[in-house]
């Protein structure tokens, strides 16, 4: 899948043009109107109306699709720093919008800084766990329909940049970045075979006088499901911080009922055999018990153990 760095254009260097308090992120050709899936607004003072988040995040592999284009899209650390200085010598603190669709007045960004360091930046002390590099902002809320009807409501979740860059196809250099998406090419591919096995059962080719069927289940029971849907909505509360990619993909698969191969089930005995240990019901906000439920929990390893004995593997 193609990886695609997105720049600041020398030339024009038009860059952010406005902020938006979003649910959902959005995009649409080169205008770019994205937040950060796993980072939440802070709500730094009620009185005050200011909510901090994250503004753009560094090296940060974000998906996208443009009718059946896919592709990954980031931002180095230079074009974060650049984006957010450009935004304040241009004078566009005040830009805002609600869901990247309607201009709004009221809001304005009131302080800004990059994540330097990960102990003493001020964003720990509301709770965040961000990259180095990432852009932050506080935002003063003077909108009272905006405050009452999306921000005390949680109809608004994040924050969105929205502005114009150019793109340097090549692949990514900084070495954590391709390790996160080496995770989620790993997750993609294994999820896409899963699939490709489920076809394949329901079209039953024929080779030699033989019937070729790869199987793929999914006769797991609701509770498995149930479990990977609340291992994400834990997840979504702790920042998405804890799991690898693969782990998160798996939840999704799980959740929504999708079919999975025999190999899948080997790798969930496996990993929730292992990982039993560090389940702790009590406590929700731990890693070890998130990402265990991710994948389905104590009753996934029951039915994992079953399925694999029925199937003779």
């Amino acid at each position: 899948m193609r990886i695609v760095e997105l720049i600041l254009d020398e030339e024009q260097e038009i860059g952010i043009e406005a902020i938006s308090v979003v649910e959902n992120p959005a995009i649409e050709e080169d205008f770019i109107a994205l937040k950060s899936q796993e980072f939440k607004l802070a709500e730094v003072d009620k009185e005050k109306r200011i909510l901090m988040g994250a503004l753009l995040i560094p090296n940060k592999p974000i998906y996208r699709r443009n009718g059946e284009d896919e592709y990954y899209i980031y931002f180095s650390k230079d074009t974060v720093l650049k984006a957010s200085q450009m935004y304040l010598m241009q004078g566009k603190q005040n830009n805002s919008t609600l869901e990247h669709q309607y201009q709004i007045n009221g809001l304005s960004l009131v302080e800004s800084w990059i994540v330097e360091d990960k102990v003493h930046d001020k964003s720990v002390k509301y709770g965040m766990d961000l990259p180095l590099g990432t852009w932050v902002g506080s935002v003063k809320v003077n909108n009272e329909q905006i405050w009452n009807e999306f921000v005390k409501t949680g109809k608004v979740k994040g924050f969105s940049i929205e502005g114009y860059f150019a793109d340097k196809m090549e692949r990514p250099k900084d070495q954590t970045i391709k390790d996160e998406l080496a995770a989620i090419e790993e997750a993609e591919a294994e999820y896409l075979l899963s699939e490709i096995r489920a076809i394949i059962k329901s079209d039953k080719r024929v080779k030699n006088g033989k019937k070729m069927i790869l199987e793929s289940y999914s006769d797991y029971p609701s509770s498995v499901k149930n479990n990977a849907k609340r291992g994400l909505e834990l997840n979504e509360k702790v920042n998405n911080k804890c799991a690898t990619q693969v782990g998160k993909v798996r939840a999704q698969q799980l959740a929504q009922g999708k079919p999975i191969s025999k190999e899948t089930i080997k790798r969930m005995y496996s990993y929730l055999s292992r990982a039993e240990e560090y389940y702790d019901e009590s406590d929700t906000k731990a890693c070890g018990t998130i990402s265990y439920l991710l994948w389905g929990g104590k009753a996934g390893l029951r039915w994992a153990n079953s399925k694999l004995k029925e199937l003779d593997a």
